[in-house]
């Protein structure tokens, strides 16, 4: 097993891969770790590839691996951990806004302070408001949302105990939460240190302001599956059930009334269908319904995964 493994997605880097490589192999060399450098080519359009393969006949530590298309971050990620092979694995963006300068430091945080997670902290920033505003945002709305003290969960430069990369899955978007799967996964300690934020040497960010959006919804989403996804009926079923019993008591309260006034006051009634009551009540009846059905369907397709009993263990003794 290597000290350490270097997990770096990259889509249209070819400018800074051979610079972030020879830098990445000098502070391993200088430091006396044993490392590897995973490339991941996440559908480049350039000459990002050609650029990998001429740093893999260079350096034998450093290898290459070229998805079919561009499924995004967590995907190139998700590979990534898969096929690493360090006791401390480290992601980093491409684009040399992540100083390797920072592995040691990293690397010391997770072995000896007992980390599972260190993520970086970019205090001073090197980007426009327009996105540093909206991270300030998300960042907040995450840390109120996962109990998580985290000022920057979207730093690309994080270091990783190997247990945790092996045992958590990223897809979609989730590359922004990792902290949060990994504290749901069952590896509660969550360190952060300062790092160092280069401003961007060649090309553009790859992203666009949709990535806010997208974040907010999947965070939404992560809170819900690690809350109820193995037991979706808690949600839909209470929730069905409450909207159901008040509907059912508006309706009550209507039919109450109108005995009232048809055997005891003697009086016409007002017909029940001009009562604003009645539509709320109806609404109510048929709203948790369909959400108690919701959560009956839910559990029938949770019961049909094959993970659905499928648990991280920590260790175990004879």
């Amino acid at each position: 097993m290597k000290d350490v493994s270097l997990v770096i997605p990259l889509y249209n880097e070819e400018e800074s891969l051979p610079e972030l490589c020879d830098w990445i192999q000098r502070v391993c060399n200088e430091h006396n770790l044993s490392y590897e450098i995973l490339l991941l080519d996440d559908g480049s359009t350039d000459k990002s590839w050609d650029i990998i393969k001429q740093i893999g006949a260079k350096d034998s530590n450093a290898r290459g691996i070229q998805l079919r298309r561009n499924y995004g971050k967590s995907g190139a990620l998700n590979v990534g951990f898969a096929q690493s092979n360090g006791e401390v694995v480290i992601t980093m963006d491409a684009d040399l806004q992540d100083s390797p300068d920072e592995i040691p430091s990293l690397r010391d945080m997770i072995l000896n302070e007992g980390y599972h997670v260190v993520s970086g902290w970019k205090k001073k920033r090197y980007d426009p408001p327009s996105k540093t505003i909206p991270t300030k945002l998300f960042n907040l709305a995450t840390r109120k949302m996962s109990d998580i003290e985290l000022h920057d969960f979207n730093c690309g430069l994080k270091a990783y105990h190997h247990e945790v990369v092996k045992n958590i899955e990223v897809y979609g978007e989730m590359h922004r939460y990792i902290p949060v799967i990994a504290k749901w996964s069952g590896f509660p300690k969550i360190g952060e240190k300062v790092v160092v934020h280069q401003a961007r040497k060649y090309g553009s960010s790859k992203f666009g302001m949709d990535r806010f959006i997208n974040g907010f919804l999947d965070l939404i989403s992560l809170y819900f599956m690690s809350k109820f996804g193995k037991r979706p009926m808690h949600f839909f079923g209470l929730y069905g059930v409450m909207c159901f019993l008040v509907g059912l008591a508006m309706a009550f309260i209507i039919v109450t009334k109108k005995l009232i006034y048809a055997y005891y006051l003697h009086k016409s009634a007002p017909l029940v269908t001009d009562s604003p009551m009645f539509y709320f009540s109806l609404l109510a009846m048929i709203l948790g319904t369909q959400l108690f059905l919701a959560g009956f369907l839910g559990e029938l397709v949770s019961r049909s995964n094959p993970e659905r009993n499928t648990y991280n263990i920590k260790e175990t003794v004879n």
